[in-house]
This record gives structure tokens, sequence and C-alpha cells, in this order.
């Protein structure tokens, strides 16, 4: 099996080293991993922002990229969820593109669900030998439709201990430019959402998205709280 990975902005500009943990999750799994250099954002900021025609060219450029793809993997569900669930309200009106995306959005998949539902693979041999609490992100868990899949994977990693937050499905406070729009709004929630994993006696916070984590990290750092965030593509690969 041929597997073409797709990065995300956040983690290609911010965790890139999550990226190379997801190929060696890929291989360990026994697929061929392949990486076009040429791709870029999916348009899901563009698009949550208004800007629909620039959304567009992105939209385009991706299924151009990817248009040979006979799997696609990303490590974010909020990513892969806005381009099954919205990438053809860009296309209403253009039925050669409406089809070439119908065709893609079966073959576009988050990391945790591709391994669970689709190689039936959930132990990678990991040891993590902390506390972790989980944070289930707005757009994995509403949009892209994952909760147990993530959950599945810890409880196969060695030393790993899983302690459920209170509110672990309210939002983070991100929300792209919901933080920015909203600062005092997202900064409240930021706090809710650290101190209920802090309550837990969690070492990390765990996630499949990456921008969730880096706004959580953000707050935790500021006000020194002892606990830190991390993917979930990156305790899987701990001992690979």
């Amino acid at each position: 099996m041929k597997v073409h990975l797709f990065v995300p902005c956040f983690i290609d500009q911010f965790y890139p080293q999550t990226a190379f943990n997801v190929v060696k999750l890929l291989k360990y799994a026994g697929v061929e991993v392949c990486y076009n250099p040429e791709q870029t954002c999916c348009g899901q900021p563009a698009f949550n922002s208004g800007y629909w025609e620039e959304a567009r060219s992105l939209a385009l450029k991706f299924m151009d990229d990817f248009k040979d793809a006979e799997i696609i993997v990303g490590p974010s569900a909020s990513c892969t969820a806005y381009i099954r669930n919205y990438y053809h309200r860009l296309f209403e009106k253009d039925d050669v593109n409406l089809r070439k995306l119908e065709n893609m959005k079966s073959r576009i998949f988050e990391l945790t669900d591709f391994l669970v539902n689709r190689l039936s693979i959930t132990d990678f041999g990991a040891s993590f030998p902390h506390k972790v609490t989980w944070h289930d992100a707005c757009h994995a868990l509403r949009e892209y439709g994952i909760r147990e899949e993530p959950r599945i994977l810890l409880s196969k990693v060695k030393g790993l201990e899983l302690v459920e937050m209170e509110g672990s499905e309210v939002c983070c406070g991100f929300g792209g430019t919901f933080s920015v729009k909203f600062k005092t709004i997202s900064s409240a929630m930021t706090q809710q959402k650290a101190e209920h994993a802090m309550a837990t006696g969690a070492e990390y916070i765990a996630s499949t998205e990456s921008s969730c984590l880096l706004n959580i990290n953000a707050y935790i750092r500021k006000q020194k709280m002892p606990i830190k965030t991390i993917h979930i593509a990156d305790i899987l690969a701990s001992k690979l």
C-alpha cells in the first residue's frame, strides 16, 4: 500500500518532528510513504475568514498536488475534516472539480482513524511512562467524528496512564481566527482547559491537533504551569 503524506501548516512550521514521526509510524505499519514537497496549505484559514476565492485556489492546488494519491493521510482531523466536509462548497458551480473532489474524499484520512480503522494496527511498541490527559479537539470530535481511536492507540502504550479531564470535549479556545477576534473569551477558555488538565495530575496534554496544542502550550508556558503538550504521533513513535 502506498500512502501520500499530507503535512498541515502548523506541523510544518512549528512541529516538524511530528511529521517525521508520522512517517516512522506509517513505515512501521508496512506502508510505502510518499511526500510531495510542492504541497501547501489546504486553505482552511482563508475559508473560515471568508476569503473563498483564495480558499478555492488553494483547494485546487491541493487536489492537483494529490491527484495521483491512492490514499492521503494527515496528522490533523481539522484539516482532513475541512477537505472532506467543506471543499464541495467551493465547487458548487464547477461539476468537473466537484467530481474530482468526490473521488478524493474517500481517500483522505486522519492519522488515528487510518491506523485503527483502515490498517487495524494499534500497537507500535511505544513506551511513554507518564500520566497523560486527552483533549478532544472540536474538529476531530465534531467534524471528523473520532473519539475512541486515539484512546485505543494510547491504551497500547507501555507505562502510559490515561486520565480523563473534566470537559475533555470542550473547546480549548483556539478556533483559528477566533482566538484573535475574541481574545478575552479565547483566553478564558484556554485557562479553563489548562486548569482541568492540571486537576488530573497529568504530566502531558495530548491531542490529534497541533493547533490546539500550540494554543494551550502558550498559556501554560506563560503561567509557568508544570504540564506539557504533545501530539499523539510523538507518543506512538517514542520507540521507533
